[in-house]
């Protein structure tokens, strides 16, 4: 297991945007709202050479992206690095990462979205566990952070104890299939898009016994229906542990087409599992979310979910 080091006041902070740049009007408010916010809390920050570059969809050119990304690593003073933002274009860098600098150089990594194509990439050519789905700068943090999403933000990356039971409201959890009450095993996955575009390549991660969570916002039923079906053919879903489902914000048919529901799309691929399946975790494209490490040993007992092991020291 690689792990990174908890972080403490006046630990340096780097943010980055090795997918998407933020909106061209808003970008110097989230970003200047994101080092007031860090360094309201005693803790410095850096920001990545090319985080204002724009290319279309992109945060700059592929090479841009990448360098920022090499350079947090390489940089010693470093400790934790944000996302600062989702969007598109994590995928474009994998087969280009120096994944030996990363081991040499374990850090925490934050963010969620697409950031799930690099950090199942990381996970698989690494080892490092502390790669937390959580919070963004740009999207979570520079104007108003939800109190929940803050209290679990700083729990998990300031501490190198296992963050224990994941809080929920009462009833906020449902039990989809009650074929099986407990599991446990290390969890990996993230945006349910973004992760099965890289099944089977080599920066896809084992998928055998491992607790599975999954996540999407604004996505067409069919859509959601085409991801799941290559998992399943992929074998991913038989092999699992457990499978954590999110909120699906948005996720929707297009108006006056024929669809079927998110529901009847959830029956058809996890209704026959023998493992236990949860629906409607507070992870992912909320404001209230879960900070959750990926490759962490993760416990099921019934509508409780615990983070069993420390991923950072």
């Amino acid at each position: 297991m690689l792990k990174a080091k908890a972080l403490k006041p006046g630990d340096v902070i780097g943010i980055i945007a090795p997918a998407s740049a933020s909106q061209s009007e808003l970008r110097d408010q989230k970003i200047n709202g994101s080092i007031r916010y860090f360094e309201s809390l005693g803790y410095r920050v850096e920001l990545g050479k090319h985080i204002r570059s724009e290319r279309g969809y992109l945060g700059g050119e592929d090479s841009d992206r990448l360098s920022d990304l090499h350079a947090m690593f390489t940089n010693k003073k470093i400790r934790a690095i944000f996302y600062i933002r989702g969007g598109y274009g994590s995928a474009r860098l994998l087969p280009e990462i120096n994944y030996d600098l990363i081991r040499r150089n374990p850090k925490i990594l934050v963010g969620y979205s697409d950031a799930t194509a690099l950090f199942n990439a990381i996970y698989k050519n690494t080892g490092l566990q502390s790669l937390f789905f959580g919070p963004m700068p740009g999207v979570d943090i520079w104007n108003g952070f939800d109190p929940f999403a803050e209290e679990c933000l700083w729990r998990a990356l300031t501490s190198n104890k296992p963050f224990g039971k994941l809080p929920a409201r009462d009833n906020e959890i449902e039990i989809y299939s009650r074929k099986k009450y407990s599991a446990e095993g290390k969890m990996i996955g993230g945006n349910l898009a973004v992760f099965s575009a890289i099944m089977g390549t080599p920066f896809s991660p084992s998928v055998k016994n491992r607790t599975l969570l999954f996540e999407d916002v604004g996505e067409n039923i069919y859509r959601i229906d085409r991801y799941l079906a290559q998992l399943r053919a992929a074998g991913v879903l038989d092999s699992a542990k457990a499978i954590l489902l999110g909120q699906f914000t948005d996720c929707k048919p297009k108006e006056n087409s024929p669809s079927l529901t998110l529901e009847e799309v959830f029956e058809d691929y996890f209704g026959k599992l023998k493992i236990p399946v949860l629906k409607n975790l507070p992870f992912g494209h909320i404001p209230r979310q879960w900070t959750v490490p990926l490759g962490a040993k993760m416990r099921v007992e019934g509508n409780t979910i615990s983070i069993t092991e420390s991923v950072l020291q």
